[in-house]
């Protein structure tokens, strides 16, 4: 073998621990592991012997992490020349794997390799997979021995992205790309694979354990606002945001307005609440200047979600800045930011931040995640509905659709625990938010509407015990929290337990059975570094009280020959286990209702 005459070649290599990308301090209840991740990494230096290029590296970086089968790699580019270089694209990885699935047929859809492939060059989804804009499974011409006739097995994966960057790296400046993280399975098992997920985002995105108990107030009236402060202080909520529709405006300039939000958030603090606001960024028209122009027409329009403005024109640059301002003068602790940039194209040669259509996504990725850093480095909670975490946000939407909210109140319970069961497969409980809608929304009229609350008791009751019970935090969107003393009692009583059981709650998920609403369902918390090694929680959407015979699977809370059991606080009492650590309790779950169930040794 001969080295390419016109390839980089290694120089050398260093190791260490692995640093910060940005700073990022705890400031609200979280589950928080080290920061920055515990491991190992590696550098590996390139060169070219090539005149043209000499004064130009590359070096690569790894990451290992302990405690789990996963890496990160990415790369940088340093120009130390005197001359600007064009990075027209690049693949970022590249690496052959053995198959998945074997076959010698024609295939209209392959199974591909069992591993899982994420990047913080994420977005236009809620979930991994749906915001995975860079892993491509291709075939592989060298693998001449493989089964399939055509040779089209896919088996050789490229990391790179979907356009660009179109990146000019100028003289003594250094080009970073995305990450790639890379995670190998061991089982095929779905909820080993989830597991598996879940832990690699705690490690390497700790803010996502951060979990707070937050209020949808839909007004900015600085009376009611101060009247919901009041009421969240003594239910124990922890958060308020200014939700959508509520009159809020975080692009505003206006000295007054800001010194009137900042006089809320400071009443907010001196109650022990946190205080943010709402802010849509995509999904709106700007003008025909400030819009992203579409590749194919050259004008506003067919963007992913419409219309939306380009985050690199003058609009866009400036709404950054004011949304940045706003923050800092009010001293605001929350940011949902709804329309987070979805990776729109853009042809415009005339915006400031982009020279065409090759480099505006990249770019435009750049300047959200920028943002987002800054906005956690500031101690800024960021809810986005989109899958931003590795830059930053700390939750998104569990799973649902918003119409869905309109139904009548028992189809929504049920509906809820639904969406609360499948979106906790790849998302920690502190990952995802679900919704509670107090006042209407989407219409639906008093069928589909908790107020007023005290004549809906019961069903304010269950969204309330169902989300604390899968650790999962609702948008509880309305003008108050409670109607009456009677309400407040049974709002504070589930939060009181909520923080009771908070740290098992935030425990990894293990799925019993999904709602159908014709039997039980439920599901278990586990962790094995916890005194309490379990939480189980159990529902009967039926209208006569249920005695079932469950099974639960406690392997995954470190017991092995039996566990400790109390149901509702009640008497303790023992369960055997098998080989594979399961155990059988028999349980009456009451009509229409629930109960849990706590584990320990």
């Amino acid at each position: 073998m001969t080295t390419d005459p016109t390839a980089f070649v290694c120089t050398g290599y260093k190791t260490g621990d692995i640093e910060k990308p940005f700073n990022y301090i705890p400031k609200r209840w979280n589950a928080a592991g080290a920061w920055p991740a515990i491991g190992k990494s590696l550098i590996l230096h390139f060169i070219s012997s090539q005149n043209a290029i000499k004064d130009i590296s590359i070096d690569i970086h790894y990451e290992l992490y302990d405690g789990i089968p996963a890496m990160a790699k990415w790369f940088e580019i340093k120009n130390n020349s005197q001359k600007s270089i064009l990075l027209n694209t690049f693949i970022n990885e590249n690496l052959a794997v053995t198959e998945s699935e074997i076959n010698v047929d024609q295939m209209g859809q392959w199974e591909t390799p069992n591993i899982m492939i994420t990047s913080d060059y994420s977005f236009n989804g809620m979930s991994p997979n749906s915001a995975n804009r860079i892993a491509y499974w291709t075939t592989d011409s060298l693998y001449t021995s493989q089964v399939n006739y055509e040779r089209k097995t896919p088996c050789l994966l490229e990391c790179r992205p979907p356009i660009g960057p179109n990146f000019e790296i100028k003289p003594m400046e250094t080009f970073t790309s995305f990450k790639v993280y890379e995670l190998l399975y061991d089982s095929f098992d779905r909820e080993r694979k989830g597991l598996s997920v879940r832990k690699l985002y705690r490690t390497i995105t700790p803010w996502v354990t951060e979990n707070p108990i937050f209020m949808h107030l839909t007004t900015s009236d600085p009376e009611k606002i101060k009247a919901a402060i009041d009421q969240c202080h003594e239910v124990g909520f922890e958060m308020i945001i200014l939700s959508f529709g509520s009159g809020l405006n975080m692009e505003s300039t206006n000295e007054v307005y800001i010194q009137k939000i900042k006089g809320l958030v400071d009443y907010a603090h001196s109650k022990g609440i946190e205080l943010g606001g709402y802010s849509l960024l995509a999904s709106r028209k700007i003008s025909d200047t400030d819009d992203v122009l579409d590749p194919k027409t050259g004008k506003p329009g067919n963007a992913i979600f419409g219309n939306s403005p380009c985050l690199l024109s003058n609009w866009g640059l400036s709404y950054f800045d004011h949304i940045r301002n706003f923050i800092e003068k009010t001293g605001f602790d929350l940011l949902e930011h709804d329309g987070s940039y979805p990776g729109d194209l853009c042809v415009s040669t005339t915006h400031p931040g982009h020279t065409g259509l090759e480099d505006s996504q990249w770019k435009q990725w750049i300047k959200i995640c920028d943002f987002y850093k800054w906005c956690r480095e500031k101690g800024v909670y960021l809810n986005v509905p989109d899958w931003y975490f590795a830059v930053g946000s700390s939750k998104t939407a569990i799973g649902y659709r918003e119409t869905n909210w309109s139904l009548p109140r028992d189809r929504q319970i049920i509906i809820g625990r639904q969406n609360l069961f499948d979106g906790t497969w790849e998302k920690t409980p502190s990952m995802g938010w679900t919704f509670v809608p107090l006042t209407e929304y989407q219409g639906g009229g008093a069928a589909a509407t908790i107020e007023p609350l005290s004549e809906h008791l019961s069903d304010y009751q269950a969204h309330l015990v169902q989300n604390f019970g899968a650790g999962v935090q609702a948008c509880y969107r309305g003008s108050r929290i409670y109607d009456t003393e009677e309400t407040k009692t049974m709002v504070k009583k589930w939060v009181d337990w909520y923080k009771q059981y908070r740290n098992i709650l935030n425990a990894d998920i293990i799925h019993l059975r999904r709602a159908d609403g014709s039997d039980w369902d439920g599901i278990i918390h586990v962790d094995p570094n916890l005194d309490q090694k379990g939480l189980a929680m159990l529902f009967n959407p039926t209208n006569q009280a249920i005695k079932r015979t469950i099974t639960l699977p406690l392997y995954y809370a470190g017991l092995t020959s039996k566990a400790t059991l109390s149901i509702e606080g009640g008497k303790s009492f023992f369960i055997k286990l098998d080989a594979k650590s399961q155990g059988d309790v028999t349980v009456t779950i009451p009509a229409n209702g629930f109960l849990w169930l706590t584990i320990k040794p």
